[in-house]
């Protein structure tokens, strides 16, 4: 296994380089610490936007010209936004790793937030928000969180709303990025045919200079409340999530709930599958998933089926998790699951994206490298005791809330 090799800038920003020599290319993310947790009530959905606005153009390049300096010369450019942090990446050929980082070091210190390019951006989010809301199988989720932690920051959609969207003006942009764009939140990770001295050079002349200094406020644990909402839409099917509190990333039971989650719906040979799909034939899609933050998680079932077929569905849904509260997994399906989740872990690694994500979430979340070997131990240590006792808690039934789109008013 390489070694990822960390230091941190005079002003801060820390940089991890994984060298991998076998391969050739690079994946390189510039990370903020930033996403739509730390947005004051005001700026719902700024986080979002602003990482559409940086490649619209700055001080140095256009917008065609940050795109160009990228996949003209061979590689990919992308970004992404979530409620804890954002996210700026590239791949890029094994000589181009200083220009990857000067064009993503531009983009997030030089962007000129033109007031003509805000508006025409905004009408794009606004787009962005109608197509979600136009596609019910992804629109659930999104409402089965709010729905679930309501106004806490964790339960606020990332995208914003139309009429948050539509409020911004570049100094509301501005004033953001002066406040959470601080470089203690920022982050190089470069992992692939690369050393250290060239990250190092690059890092040091595209963000050695942002400024120090910013506060994160502490965030409670939210807590979840158990309801049922459906939302009546003129659609085919009943897209649903099913849902509970679940683990944070500091929390003890992180593994456990992994485990749980992954012999619930994981996988096409875990019990909903197998016992919904595969056995009855009531839906085309159906899995479990978790999501975890600093302040805590959630734990969801979702799927998609003919509304005649949903109250059956809730009906094996509720039967899987008074399952898994009263036995938990026998022997082999513990051994099959642990397995199939270390082999994803392991698999994953064969990526230079991929270990760029790992390394980053880790030194993000834990302020320190996490190797590969202990995260599998930790899987392997869960015990059928911790998942039955991890379910009794999360899965009874005052805890779960239900979000559904279909077509309930027929």
């Amino acid at each position: 296994m390489s070694e990822i090799q960390k230091i941190t800038l005079d002003n801060g920003v820390r940089v991890l380089v994984e060298t991998v020599g076998h391969v050739k290319s690079a994946a390189i993310g510039l990370w903020c610490k930033t996403g739509s947790r730390h947005e004051l009530d005001h700026e719902a959905g700024i986080t979002h936007l602003i990482e559409h606005m940086l490649f619209k153009g700055t001080e140095r390049r256009t917008a065609r010209e940050i795109a160009e300096a990228i996949e003209g010369r061979g590689g990919s450019l992308n970004a992404f936004t979530d409620k804890e942090s954002t996210c700026y990446y590239c791949r890029a050929l094994a000589d181009d790793v200083a220009n990857g980082v000067d064009v993503l070091g531009d983009m997030m210190l030089h962007s000129l937030i033109d007031p003509e390019e805000l508006k025409r951006e905004e009408g794009v989010v606004l787009e962005e928000i109608k197509r979600s809301e136009d596609e019910p199988s992804d629109h659930v989720h999104e409402l089965h969180l709010e729905n679930r932690w309501g106004k806490h920051p964790l339960g606020k959609p990332i995208i914003g709303t139309p009429e948050s969207v539509s409020s911004f003006s570049p100094e509301d942009l501005r004033k953001y990025l002066d406040r959470r764009y601080r470089a203690e939140n920022v982050l190089l990770a470069v992992a692939g045919n690369v050393d250290l001295d060239t990250v190092r050079q690059a890092a040091e002349s595209t963000l050695g200079k942002i400024p120090h200094t910013t506060i994160d406020s502490g965030l409670s644990r939210p807590a979840g409340k158990a309801s049922i909402d459906q939302i009546d839409k003129d659609v085919e099917q009943v897209h649903f999530c099913i849902g509970t509190d679940g683990a944070s990333v500091f929390d003890a039971d992180y593994y456990t709930l992994a485990v749980l989650d992954a012999a619930l719906g994981g996988s096409m040979s875990s019990r909903l599958f197998q016992e919904i799909r595969e056995k009855r034939g009531l839906v085309y899609s159906v899995g479990s998933y978790t999501l975890s933050y600093s302040a805590g998680g959630a734990y969801t079932v979702y799927g998609g089926t003919s509304p005649q077929h949903w109250p059956l569905v809730q009906e094996l849904v509720r039967a899987e998790f008074d399952k898994m509260m009263a036995e938990g997994c026998n022997p082999d399906e513990l051994d099959r699951t642990k397995r199939h989740i270390s082999g994803s872990i392991v698999l994953a690694l064969e990526g230079m994206s991929s270990r760029m994500m790992r390394m980053s979430r880790n030194e993000l979340t834990h302020g320190r490298d996490i190797p590969v070997d202990e995260t599998l131990a930790k899987i392997e240590a869960v015990t059928n005791e911790a998942i039955v006792e991890l379910a009794s808690r999360i899965l009874t039934p005052e805890l779960v809330n239900t979000t559904a789109i279909g077509p309930f008013s027929e």
